[in-house]
């Protein structure tokens, strides 16, 4: 027989699924993270210019909405460091641990009381989280459309402000250009403790954090088997639910 055509899937077959985050948005701008795979250990920089992220409040809220409302967990073992879970949800905790954010800690300071999980026809997940002055908080991620149409409000210099749409919009653009798989964060203070979460409770008034991209890697094997193909006539189709602006981009790094 013959083939013309071989369709893909994208994750963990064209590339590595092995997720870094590689990029932070607050109102501030965008804040480029340093390292690879899950290590928790990297440099922030923001106009090139190194930047304690311990020090900035925005992008420390950030990320730890990114190590809360999360499911995975990290674990060193013989010098190397492996994701449990999902390899999205891993980057985000190594992402917070460059930070300084440990997730013991965090979820021992913030424990965890209810949860929405993720699912593809709401595209988000939300958290349910009470400090120990008793005050409910609620963390929710997922795709940026989405979250920018529950959020009323974004984090500005520690306090909050309208959502300037546009620029959001813009800033998640040009991440997914950039072959990022673009995440947006966002928080609901609640102003007393409860011990569940309702779909009513995020349906909008929602105060939007910022967002993240993250890049998982091409395949260099992937890349020299593309190219085969394509030399012996076959086409290559990549098939992935990304979002088309940033599948483009990794069907470019990838020849397709």
């Amino acid at each position: 027989g013959s083939v013309s055509v071989i369709c893909s899937d994208k994750t963990g077959t064209l590339t590595r699924n092995e997720m870094t985050v590689q990029s932070a948005v607050t109102h501030d701008g965008v804040v480029e993270i340093g390292g690879g795979g899950y290590a928790p250990h990297g440099s922030f920089t923001r106009r090139g210019e190194l930047i304690e992220a311990s020090a900035d409040a925005a992008l420390t809220e950030l990320l730890r909405a990114a190590l809360l409302c999360n499911d995975a967990a990290l674990e060193e073992r013989d010098g190397r460091w492996q994701a449990h879970g999902d390899p999205m949800e891993a980057a985000l905790i190594a992402a917070a641990g460059k930070a300084g954010l440990q997730a013991q800690s965090q979820n021992g300071d913030y424990p965890r009381v209810d949860a929405i999980p993720f699912d593809a026809r709401h595209r988000f997940m939300a958290t349910l989280h009470h400090d120990h002055a008793g005050h409910g908080i609620i963390y929710l991620k997922g795709a940026p459309e989405r979250v920018l149409e529950m959020c009323s409000h974004e984090r500005a210099g520690g306090a909050q402000r309208p959502l300037t749409m546009p620029w959001w919009q813009t800033q998640a653009e040009q991440l997914a250009k950039q072959g990022r798989r673009v995440l947006a964060l966002a928080v609901r203070p609640l102003p007393a403790p409860t011990s569940a979460l309702r779909f009513e409770d995020v349906n909008g008034g929602l105060t939007l954090l910022g967002l993240v991209g993250l890049v998982d890697p091409p395949r260099d094997e992937a890349v020299r088997a593309v190219a085969s193909c394509r030399s012996a006539g076959i086409a290559v189709k990549m098939i992935t639910g990304d979002h088309a602006v940033t599948a483009a981009a990794i069907g470019r790094d990838l020849g397709i």
